[in-house]
């Protein structure tokens, strides 16, 4: 089996590799290696086995010499996190997508399946348990209510306040961020797609993936990167809302193996699937272990901000990717230290989230309590 992994040089997909060529597929990688990702260029984890293509999914060239020859499409490349530019999200992330779906349809390419990667951000809110309801799905939690300090999901039928429970694939989608929004338009399109071509397609919505290999470079990436870059260089995390806000985090070679997974086996076909860990972490107590394994006193900087369309609380319900074989294998304590023991190994290690706080703020992607409208 020859694969194409989109985006093969960044965290999920360079361990997609790793573990395709260990199951003796051949692989090609088709990645623009994004400056603000890979700062140095192509990264030294790119496999030699492996054929890299430096392009871009908007690219029609690229994609069409890149498609050549292959069975299986691992759709990885994407635009994420909460940067600014609007447009770029939904041109590489909705656009790109769409033109590699019509290369492989136009051109006629004997393609087999095409896995795409989607992500919990398609909620609009974790699902939540109502004393009086059972199981509900809150819609987005008003920018109004977020700007009076209160930052709790309610029934959005009786307005009980509700606690967080695991979130089913059957949870109305409708995240309300960019990333989110172009999210949704990835694996809508490439699900449609298969309907139409008869070309089995699987969307995995991945929860918060952490792991070696997160880049040092980009200030928009995970949580667990921001607060481990900002305290080894000496400042303090940075924490919206409360703190208490939760997230399912999950290790990158978990997410890789859910991505082989969906590929061998039929019965994921035409779905989209969560793949996390199934447990919640908050972010507070996210922050106090980094500390406890660097041996950092934390002292969060809570200044009453949040971010309008966040979700506060989403743990993945994993029953349908256990249907095909997936189970979580490295807790968020083990691979905490997997990742801090590369990044201490990388050298290069600086706090790139502050330069671009004033810049979220100014633009209204962070706002604070008792802010105006």
């Amino acid at each position: 089996m020859k694969a194409l992994v989109t985006g093969g040089a960044g965290l999920i997909g360079s361990h997609l590799v790793d573990l395709l060529l260990a199951e003796g597929w051949e692989v090609r990688v088709l990645d623009n290696l994004e400056p603000q990702t890979h700062l140095r260029g192509a990264p030294p984890w790119l496999r030699p086995e492996s054929e890299l293509i430096k392009g871009d999914v908007r690219d029609p060239e690229a994609l069409s010499f890149a498609l050549v020859g292959v069975d299986v499409v691992f759709h990885l490349a994407a635009y994420g996190g909460y940067m600014p530019e609007m447009a770029k999200f939904f041109d590489v992330n909705s656009v790109g997508t769409a033109r590699m779906l019509e290369t492989i349809r136009d051109r006629r390419l004997p393609v087999r399946k095409v896995i795409v990667a989607s992500s919990q951000a398609v909620y609009a809110e974790g699902a939540v348990r109502c004393p009086e309801h059972g199981v509900v799905f809150p819609g987005v939690r008003p920018v109004d209510q977020l700007r009076t300090g209160d930052f709790s999901v309610r029934c959005p039928g009786c307005g009980a306040l509700s606690p967080s429970c695991p979130t089913p694939e059957q949870a109305p989608i409708g995240g309300d961020s960019i990333y989110a929004m172009t999210k949704a338009d990835q694996e809508r399109t490439v699900l449609t797609w298969s309907r139409q071509t008869g070309i089995p397609a699987v969307a995995l919505r991945f929860s918060c993936t952490y792991g070696p290999r997160q880049s040092i470079f980009n200030p928009y990436t995970g949580v667990i990167a921001i607060f481990t870059t900002r305290l080894l260089a000496g400042q303090q995390p940075v924490i919206y809302e409360d703190g208490l806000q939760t997230r399912d985090l999950c290790f990158v070679e978990d997410v890789a193996r859910a991505n082989l997974l969906a590929a061998v086996s039929d019965r994921a076909d035409g779905q989209a699937i969560n793949i996390g860990s199934g447990v919640a972490a908050s972010i507070a107590s996210v922050a106090d272990l980094i500390g406890e394994f660097l041996g950092v006193e934390v002292e969060p900087i809570l200044r009453g901000e949040f971010r309008p369309g966040e979700i506060r609380a989403l743990t993945s319900d994993i029953t349908r990717a256990r249907a095909i074989g997936y189970e979580p294998h490295t807790d968020l304590r083990a691979g905490i230290a997997a990742y801090l023991e590369w990044i201490l190994a990388t050298g290069e290690i600086a706090d790139r989230f502050g330069g671009i706080e004033a810049g979220l703020r100014e633009k209204g992607i962070v706002q604070m309590v008792g802010s105006a409208s």
